[in-house]
């Protein structure tokens, strides 16, 4: 674990900003919403990417909750998506969004992108929710597909993450994180793994950006004020990934 604070929420001077990130396996919200709520809202985060957010009975209505219960507002995503949602402060300008539905496999899970355009005083950013498949030559073409979207966005930078089912070493991990910094291994802050909350072991879930974003920090926020063990454990069956990115200014705000 590393140690060390991770910084704030901020505009800079020159319009570039620094933004807070979680990417978050939400199971369907059928753990301890609470617990849930809690860890989101201390992590104060300008952008929240969900992965399972639920998807039938009443799904925007439980998704609208629990933002409302995080002192977020929600973006795009959830049933539309197929699983994938976006969450955001009221910090950010939405420029537009899209919620995409990826080709369907026989005999697998439907899957999925959310997506949006938003801006943090002059720094415009993509922003790109995921859930890729259990299945490796699926997940890899889906990993293809992540960076042909992320393209397809049009803004100077961005930012994708979500729970790619798969550790570092493997294909659409190592093609992600050659086009893409993976952020944790870029600043390593707080915890590594995010399988499984009570015996956490391999890293599987992450936070990915452009070139032109700095990573200021990237990790569990195991010890961040407000957030509990006992409510990462009861929240979901995968552990947050919280980073901080100065996301550098291209028009003045």
């Amino acid at each position: 674990m590393v140690t060390g604070s991770l910084p704030n929420s901020r505009t800079e001077s020159d319009g570039s900003a620094v933004v807070r990130v979680l990417s978050y396996n939400i199971r369907s919200m059928r753990d301890d919403t609470g617990a849930l709520a809690r860890v989101i809202a201390a992590c104060a985060p300008d952008l929240v990417l969900v992965q399972e957010a639920p998807r039938f009975f009443r799904w925007r209505k439980k998704l609208a909750r629990l933002a409302a219960a995080s002192d977020l507002v929600i973006l795009s995503g959830g049933g539309t998506a197929a699983g994938p949602a976006l969450l955001c402060s009221l910090r950010a300008t939405v420029e537009r969004t899209e919620d995409v539905l990826l080709p369907l496999t026989p005999g697998l899970h439907r899957r999925g992108f959310s997506t949006a355009v938003v801006r943090f005083g002059g720094a415009r950013v993509g922003v790109l929710s995921c859930h890729l498949s259990l299945q490796k030559d699926e997940r890899y073409a889906q990993g293809g597909m992540l960076l042909d979207r992320l393209a397809a966005l049009g803004a100077p930078h961005a930012i994708a993450g979500g729970d790619l089912n798969e550790r570092p070493g493997g294909r659409t991990f190592k093609l992600l994180a050659t086009a893409l910094q993976d952020a944790w291994a870029t600043k390593p802050w707080g915890g590594e793994h995010t399988s499984t909350p009570a015996d956490p072991r391999q890293r599987i879930d992450a936070i990915l950006a452009t070139p032109g974003i700095e990573v200021l920090g990237c990790g569990v926020p195991v010890d961040l004020p407000g957030v509990s063990e006992d409510d990462l454990r009861a929240a979901t069956d995968h552990l947050p990934v919280l980073a901080a990115l100065r996301i550098p200014a291209n028009e003045r705000p």
